[in-house]
């Protein structure tokens, strides 16, 4: 048996995962990935073997260390790691396990915070982005406790804040990747868009669905997901991410009109598995694209009195997104971006990967 490794498990948002020290881990990624594969107990479909919840949004880890840089307290990495497949991927940024590094850090002793509230600023190395994440403490120490509810996690927790700074072509290089507003694909209209998380934003109507699906509902049916993973897969060359049949990105989100006084109604999918949710930087990024004029589903848009923000309805609840949209000399520009969520932690102590297969190195 190896070595165990420190590790806290936390829920962040509406995911959860394992929280490591950098320095911790093994330098060499191959080596490092291996190793938390077989920690989360994939390849598995129950991950029977390893501590991940047999879903994508419970089969997450969150790298964190000190920066080097004085502007910046953390270095945040986050990896997917595959369910049924020993995959882990760093093509994505996750903004739900972020609603817990700086708490994370805390605990950790990797940032010395005091006073009522700590800011933490995070670089999301997955993108190179920055964001302020605050929170409230007690005694020096981050507090769990508060009255903030968010859809699709049971009772209430203490309110994370988050603000993000040039998300817009975090992963793509520009807002719209592709040059345009909309693009047909596949024979459907769709919306490219990268603010904070490559998307391809499509009518659920367009595709033969209402769009207030249940996510069991829509993975039943094989033929919609098949013909939705051919679109992902030409958008992603459009959208220059390359071959994506290995990867999570982009993700895939239908829209259609609000029912339950949001602005907007959703369905996404991350990318084989439709969300229960939707994702923080997925919300963003759909709160960006129905706002531009000529957006697939700008013209569903309820907006509200606040115009910057946007209510997005899912499978479990809203998700309220709020994003600064201006008029650039080439185009839409974004602003600052920001969201609440809330975060626990669940479990502190010593993961025991199983021992590497012979010759799969760690």
């Amino acid at each position: 048996m190896i070595p165990g490794i420190r590790c806290m498990v936390m829920r962040g948002g509406t995911s959860k995962g394992a929280y490591f020290v950098a320095d911790e881990l093994p330098d060499e990624p191959a080596e490092r990935d291996a190793l938390l594969a077989r920690a989360m107990g994939s390849p598995d479909p129950r991950q029977i073997d390893g501590i991940g919840g047999a879903h994508p949004l419970t089969s997450k880890v969150a790298v964190v260390s000190p920066s080097a840089d004085a502007d910046v307290d953390v270095e945040y990495l986050f990896l997917q790691v595959g369910v049924d497949e020993a995959s882990v991927s760093d093509r994505q940024n996750c903004g739900n396990l972020l609603a817990a590094v700086g708490q994370f850090a805390v605990e950790r002793g990797l940032v010395t915070a005091g006073g009522e509230h700590a800011r933490v600023r995070i670089r999301m190395v997955n993108s190179g982005s920055v964001a302020t994440a605050t929170f409230p403490l007690d005694a020096g120490w981050p507090t769990y406790d508060g009255t903030t509810a968010i859809s699709g996690v049971p009772g209430t927790a203490a309110e994370v804040r988050l603000d993000f700074e040039h998300t817009a072509g975090s992963s793509c290089g520009t807002l719209l990747p592709t040059g345009s507003v909309s693009d047909v694909i596949e024979g459907v209209e769709a919306t490219c868009i990268d603010n904070g998380m490559p998307t391809v934003v499509l009518r659920a109507a367009d595709l033969g669905i209402v769009g207030d699906e249940t996510p069991a509902e829509l993975e039943a049916d094989q033929p919609f997901t098949e013909r939705l993973e051919t679109i992902r897969l030409h958008a992603g060359k459009l959208m220059r991410l390359g071959d994506v049949s290995a990867t999570t990105v982009p993700k895939m989100t239908l829209v259609s009109a609000p029912r339950a006084g949001g602005s907007i109604c959703t369905r996404t999918f991350i990318p084989h598995r439709c969300h229960d949710a939707i994702g923080v930087l997925g919300a963003v990024t759909i709160a960006t694209a129905v706002r531009l004029p000529g957006g697939v589903g700008a013209e569903l848009l309820q907006p509200g009195n606040d115009p910057d923000l946007v209510d997005i309805e899912h499978p479990t609840g809203t998700f309220a997104a709020r994003v600064e949209i201006e008029d650039g000399p080439h185009g839409p520009t974004v602003g600052r971006s920001g969201i609440v969520r809330t975060a626990r932690k669940l479990f502190d102590g010593i993961v025991f990967p199983r021992s590497a297969p012979s010759g799969d190195g760690a």
